[in-house]
Formats: structure tokens, sequence, C-alpha cells
């Protein structure tokens, strides 16, 4: 490759950190790749892979300790505010000014980066048709839903026209349809501008319509290539299953899990399970797995080879590292095997399962404007419930008035036998909450946060001492460890932790996978997958389409309306043609609803 066609090069680039813990900490450790001119490049790998190191190594915001990195022919390190004032960088939590309306804050960006008014009237008019902003001009931005806060990011970032645009995962927590925009911009900036694009990303399909991808772990980066050929690595172990009659597809996932030394990876996929097989096994191994199962082969895919990667590479590192030394990421317990107080298969709902929440004709308005309307559904005992809905939809509302966090204004809602409009302290003393957003206490450490929460639900003594012990084995957890320090997936299972810590016969989780890696979710729904065996009734809420395929049955909203309910199945087939896979079940169902042709 030449020089030119290379916009981003770097040579044994080196980063430590002195963590707040005292301990040394490397971020990245001896990385070299280049980015070529003109492409969308993918930075993919776990919770806490280098990815965002690099990428603010990249934006001149982070120095090497080792090695060398130039971005657009200059030494960054040199030359850092040359390459900032060529370059286009929006992090993880852009700075949006949320009491700023969406033209003053492409205002003030465009002030900052000191665009000509006859230069930006010409961008703006650009921007606003790519990202469908027009008609919220004068919202503030706060009052955008998710998705609409990440196309204004966007919007801003572009504000003026970059050589290189650095994208750290932008699409985390938004939903389908907002991400398959927000992609159709990004791949027509490349098309029609020739942009060179770098984005970190968690969703593997979104690293498939990348031109190269790089593959990152633990600080080093394990392979590059085109999706296609990363692929390959995986051709001849993947295969996909179907599950005998009355089997749910997760409960046949869970036993395929369960035997780490024959299976990498399984995960539902429309109505089936895709698996893929460890390099060193047999297909006879799997007979006694696969018994009375329908299983075929299928061409690999991106995502079986990164699964793949990631867990060789795992391995390695469990090889190497001392006892002494907290987990690496990628080192996920889901990859050594499972613990034995875990059920290897799950019990379906029971047919006769009584409802364990009623909703009927439920109603919540803010002022003039309805965010639920007239929603009914009854969820079971022992069943995964799922709430799915774009970015304002009203599935928040609706999860938190389920919660007894937010009164209803009209209707009747029953959870574990009480009515929350009347008597919601006595639902609340059954029900367990996980919010979005890591909610511990950070300077505490795990074993204080789980006392704390503890003692909030009302445990004391032995009986308080005895729950935390079940909760720092089941979810593998450092008692001592400060919670701040942890790695995202495991403040994840602290979360879950202190939210199951008084054993209580509903969970409501609000998008908890959103912003972690596919080795925690996959982690964290085989852990769902028990709890909903043992008879605990789960409610939650996700952008992650294939894990509405865990579910029994999900329901679809928009705009504060039901559009869909029923299994992930019924979903599928209601969707018609356009509805192969949740994914796009989801967008045809809500493009439908929105054009006015009902569900």
């Amino acid at each position: 490759m030449r020089a030119d066609e290379s916009v981003v090069r770097a040579e044994g680039l080196t980063r430590r950190f002195t963590g707040p813990d005292g301990r040394p900490r490397v971020a990245l450790d001896r990385v070299s790749l280049s980015v070529t001119r003109g492409q969308l490049t993918a930075l993919v790998g776990p919770d806490g892979a280098g990815k965002t190191t690099l990428m603010r190594m990249m934006a001149g915001l982070l120095a090497p300790d080792e090695g060398s990195l130039h971005v657009l022919g200059r030494d960054v390190a040199r030359n850092a505010q040359e390459v900032q004032d060529r370059i286009s960088y929006m992090p993880q939590r852009f700075g949006l000014y949320e009491d700023l309306s969406v033209q003053e804050n492409l205002d003030l960006y465009a002030d900052l980066h000191g665009v000509p008014q006859a230069v930006r009237r010409e961008r703006f008019a650009r921007l606003m048709a790519m990202t469908d902003l027009a008609r919220f001009m004068a919202r503030p931005a706060g009052k955008l839903s998710g998705g609409m806060k990440q196309k204004l990011g966007l919007a801003c970032t572009l504000v003026r026209s970059p050589e290189l645009l650095l994208l750290d995962e932008p699409s985390v927590g938004v939903d389908p349809l907002s991400r398959r925009d927000l992609w159709e911009i990004l791949l027509q900036l490349v098309r029609d501008e020739q942009l060179s694009v770098v984005v970190s990303t968690a969703y593997m399909d979104e690293a498939e319509r990348c031109a190269h991808v790089h593959v990152m772990n633990a600080g080093h980066v394990l392979a590059n290539g085109t999706p296609q050929a990363l692929a390959q690595r995986a051709q001849g172990l993947t295969f996909v299953a179907t599950p005998p009659g009355g089997m749910a597809a997760r409960m046949l996932q869970a036993r395929l899990l369960d035997a780490a030394s024959a299976v990498v990876d399984a995960v539902p996929r429309g109505g089936q399970v895709r698996f893929i097989r460890r390099p060193d096994v047999d297909e006879a191994a799997l007979r006694p797995l696969l018994e009375n199962v329908e299983v075929h082969p299928r061409p690999a895919e991106l995502e079986d080879a990164f699964m793949l990667m990631l867990r060789q590479h795992a391995e390695a590192i469990v090889g190497q590292s001392s006892s002494e030394e907290p987990p690496a990421a990628g080192t996920d317990r889901t990859l050594q095997g499972r613990r034995n107080d875990e059920p290897t298969a799950p019990a379906a709902v029971e047919a006769n399962a009584e409802p364990v929440i009623v909703v009927r004709d439920l109603v919540r308005r803010f002022g003039d404007f309805t965010a639920v309307a007239s929603t009914s559904f009854e969820v079971l005992r022992g069943e995964i419930f799922g709430l799915l809905g774009p970015n304002g939809a009203g599935k928040t509302t609706t999860f938190r008035m389920l919660c007894g966090l937010l009164p209803a204004t009209s209707g009747s809602l029953q959870v574990a036998g009480a009515n929350l409009r009347v008597a919601p302290a006595r639902a609340r003393a059954r029900i367990g909450y996980v919010a979005q957003k890591f909610s511990l206490y950070a300077t505490l450490t795990v074993r204080e946060n789980l006392a704390f929460y503890g003692a909030a639900y009302g445990l004391h003594g032995r009986q308080l001492t005895e729950r935390m012990d079940a909760m720092l084995q089941r979810f593998d957890l450092d008692p001592e460890a400060e919670s701040g320090l942890l790695p995202a997936g495991y403040r994840q299972r602290l979360a879950m932790a202190a939210g199951l810590i008084h054993a209580p016969d509903i969970l409501f989780l609000d998008e908890p996978t959103s912003g972690i890696d596919p080795l925690a979710r996959r982690a964290f729904w085989r852990t769902i997958t028990a709890l909903s065996a043992q008879g605990v009734t789960i409610v939650i809420t996700t952008h992650f389409m294939e894990e509405a395929e865990y579910c029994d049955r999900i329901a679809i909203q928009d705009a504060g309306r039901m559009l869909a309910l029923g299994t992930p199945r019924e979903v599928r087939e209601l969707a018609g043609a356009k509805g192969s896979d949740m994914n796009a079940a989801f967008i045809a169902i809500v493009e439908r609803g929105r054009s006015g042709g009902g569900s």
C-alpha cells in the first residue's frame, strides 16, 4: 500500500494507564494497523479491547507511550492540532447541549469550527435532509429521542467537511430503525464524498457492511481483513439446529453453551439455534447433545469468526495469567464452562401458568402528550416477556409504570397480585429492577453495594449474609472489588446481583445489555435462562432484536400504541416476507404502523 492510500498508520502502538486503584493497565499492546483512504473501516472487540483508547489516540487526544501513529500523513504526537483541524470525532457520549435547540447546537459547533455563514447554510440543509431533522430544528436536544440525538450528534460532527471521520460506538442505545438510518447516512458519505470513516461497534451486522474490519481484544489486534475473508476462519465449524416440537430455542442454546468443551458459541435465531463447534472436536462428539435435533451446516459469518477468535484468545490469556490478576476482557465464565448450580435446560412456561402481570387499557399522559395509549397485555409466571419499540415509542414509560415508579393516568395494572394504583409498596417487595444505566455506588465495594440493597429490601443478619454469598457465587464477583472500577460486563453482573438479592418473583430489566459486547450478552442471557427455569418472571426491554428470540412472547410498541403481541414466530409471521429475522420483522411492523397499515 502506498503512503498516500493510508489515512491511519500505527506501528507498535502501546498505551499504559495507572488505574484509580494504582495498578498499571495496558490498554494497547504493540498495535500495528493501517486504514485505507476512502473506506469504511470497523474496529470490533469486547469491552476493554482498546477500541476507545485507539480512537482517542487517532483523534490526537492521547499520546502513545511507545510506537508511532500517523493520521493523514502527520505524526499525531507532534502535530495533534493540525490533525484535529482535518478530522471529526464523535465519542460515545457526544457533548450535545440539551437545553439548546437543534438549530442552536448546529450553530454552536459551526462557530467552534469557524464555518462561514455562506458555507453553513448549504451544509445545514444537506445535513438536515440526510438526518431527517429539519422538522425538529426548534426542539431542545434534550427532548429528542435517542436515535434523533445520535443523528444530531453526527450532524454536529459534520458541520465542516472532514478528511477522516471517527465514530466510537455511534449506535449504542439506538433502535433498529434509527440504526438503519444512521448507517445509510454513513454509507452515503463514503459513496458520494469518498469520506474515510473509522467506526467502532458491538454489532457484527454493522461490521459486515464495512470494507475492512480489525478484531481487537485485551489491547491486541487479533486479525484484520474484509468481513468475507475473516468469516472464512470459522468455515466448516458453523451449524444451525432446529429444536424438536415443544422445545424453546433457548433451551437448546443453554444445552449447547453448557458444553463449552465442544461448543464455542450458540445463539437463537429465527426459532433455530446457530452454533459453532470447537475446531478440535469432531461432529460425532456433538451427537449426544443433539439427540432428536435436526442439524445442518450453514455458511460462516463474521460473528462466527469473531466469537471463535475471542474464545481462542481468552483461553490463551487464562493460561498465561495468574490468579492474582483481574479478569481480562473476553475471559467470561461462559467461555470456561458453567457452574453446577445452574440448570442445563430451562423448563417451558406451563400451559396453565397464571398471569402475574395484568394490564388493562393502560394510559399515561404528560400534559397534552399521550406517551402510552390504551395498552393491554398479560405476563405469565415464569415467562420471559420482551417489550420492544423504537426510541420514543412509550416502552420505557410502560416499563416504569409496571415497576411502580410512575403512576398511570388511567386503566388498571396488577403486578404480583397487587393493584399498583392503590398498593404499589406491596408489589415492589416482590419485584427486582435493573436500570439501563449503572445506578450502584461506584465508591463502595461489591459487598457493600449488595449489603446496602439487601437492607433496603428488608434483609438483615444471617438471611442477608446468605443471600449476599449466593449472589457473589452465582455472578462470580470479587466482594472486595471497588464497584466503579469493574469492567462493564462485571458492573452489569453486580447490578443483576443487587436486583436479585431479595429473591424477587418478577425481574424487570431495562436495556440491560446496552453498550456491552457479544461475550457479555451471551453470559447475561445464560443467567436469565437459568432464572426463568427457576420460575422467575422476566420483563425486559432491548434494542438488540436477536435478544427477542430468547423471549416467550414479545410486544412491539410505537407512539404509545401496541402494534404486535405474540411469540417471536407469530411476530415474524405477522411481518410477512420482510420478517425473515426479528430485526427485519421489527422494522416492517413499525413502518407498517406508521404508514397507517395497523398490525
